[in-house]
């Protein structure tokens, strides 16, 4: 990890700058394996299974064996953590629930807002070096209290041609519909268009490598299918003062760092001694950990930056944006109404960000990459579409429409005009 002192303002956009695939060559790839989808279904998704994955697949679709299979394979002490997780996931999330408010602007003019869930929803597990079935829990729960009527779940298969039985068991406990063997930019493709075996759906949620996020950004400009926000490679960053624990931060940096190879951890400190002490216990727990080689490749990209003063830390913190922001200080509580760009905040040297990417309740599917300026992560709302309604007496439409009239009027939009007109008439012609 390098180390930054009281780097200059102009070049806070490059140390914020994430690792970046060659952007150019990563959306020709992504556009051609998409199409690929479109044209073959099953058989592309088969083929890439065998490409990317190295697995042969008899079948995309997770059958009943398999799920009846996974029950077994998936340890009692597990299971009840998965249903602690499911059940904290879901007092935070039922909380969320829309309330119908009924507003009148003037009389006889009533308006409001109804909840209406997305039918179809698709949602992208990660695989690849890690079985992440919290994610399953993070995504499904919402989808289920939502009263979504379809989820199908996509994950990348092992080379055996399953998946992982945590995975299958999570969304079976969890609520899930459809559970598909694809992983990659063509389980994005395969949601959207439809195959065989993959429901097509209306919305696409979840993390992923930069393929994954490619593929949603392709299909959200080019499709009639939303996604939840562009949530790539995972990051964290962690602010610290002089009461900061140093194995606790050394932890925390290393715990984003492990996740994969374009993962990215950065500490913001005004203790000029903490930046040599943490890269050193950053060096001596990373002997420790079993995707250590994984973890160390990501600290390449990953920083440590000192700045004189708490504020300047918080202002460089809200420039980055981060998906995760850890308050290891002091004055934690104090710090929080300071927090403008985050997707989740860890308040305190007791609130690990392991927490939230589990069990706290929270929801860890967050924007990364800096999109936390403008997107918020995974919550109940995701689910949802609102509709708005309005309702008038003859009293309203007397009230309102020589208003209307004048705007439709002034706008050269006639039969708008006449709408309100004609009705106007007969209510006084009555």
């Amino acid at each position: 990890m390098k180390i930054y002192k009281n780097p200059p303002r102009e070049e806070w956009d490059a140390l914020c700058k994430r690792p970046l695939m060659n952007q150019t060559r990563l959306m020709s790839s992504v556009k051609d394996i998409i199409r690929m989808v479109m044209l073959k279904g099953d058989k592309a998704l088969i083929d890439y299974a065998k490409k990317y994955d190295k697995a042969d697949l008899k079948n995309i679709l997770c059958t009943s064996e398999e799920i009846k299979d996974s029950e077994k394979e998936v340890s009692v002490v597990l299971k009840d953590n998965i249903r602690l997780a499911i059940a904290n996931i879901k007092k935070f999330h039922e909380a969320q629930m829309p309330k119908k408010k009924f507003i009148k602007p003037m009389p006889g003019v009533r308006c409001w807002r109804e909840a209406r869930a997305i039918e179809k929803v698709g949602i992208y597990i990660p695989g690849g070096t890690a079985p992440l079935f919290s994610t399953v829990l993070m995504l499904a729960v919402p989808a289920v209290i939502a009263g979504c009527k379809e989820i199908v779940l996509c994950s990348p298969p092992r080379e055996d041609g399953t998946l992982h039985p945590a995975i299958i068991w999570a969304a079976k406990e969890a609520g899930v519909t459809h559970i598909c063997k694809a992983g990659g930019a063509q389980a994005i493709a395969a949601m959207t268009y439809g195959t065989d075996s993959v429901p097509a759906v209306y919305k696409i949620l979840g993390p992923g490598n930069q393929y994954v996020t490619a593929a949603k950004l392709v299909i959200a400009s080019t499709e009639n299918v939303a996604i939840d926000m562009p949530a790539g490679p995972s990051e964290v960053l962690v602010i610290a003062d002089k009461y900061g624990d140093i194995e606790f931060i050394a932890a925390d940096l290393l715990s984003q760092a492990e996740h994969g190879v374009d993962s990215q951890a950065i500490l913001v400190t005004d203790d000029e001694d903490m930046p040599e002490k943490v890269r050193s216990e950053v060096i001596e727990q990373l002997d420790t950990l079993k995707r250590s080689e994984i973890a160390e490749h990501s600290l390449i990209d990953s920083k440590i930056i000192y700045f004189d003063d708490q504020r300047t830390c918080m202002e460089f913190s809200n420039h980055y944006a981060p998906e995760h922001l850890i308050l290891n200080t002091q004055n934690a509580i104090d710090m929080i109404g300071d927090v403008v760009n985050a997707g989740s905040v860890f308040v305190g040297d007791m609130s690990p960000e392991s927490v939230g990417d589990y069990a706290s309740g929270t929801n860890h599917t967050l924007p990364t990459a800096g999109y936390a300026k403008s997107y918020s992560g995974v919550s109940l709302d995701s689910y949802f579409k609102m509709v708005t309604f309005q309702a008038l007496s003859q009293k309203g439409l007397k009230n309102i429409g020589p208003a209307v009239e004048h705007m439709a009027r002034t706008e050269g939009l006639d039969a708008h005009r006449q709408a309100v007109s004609r009705r106007l008439s007969k209510i006084e012609n009555q």
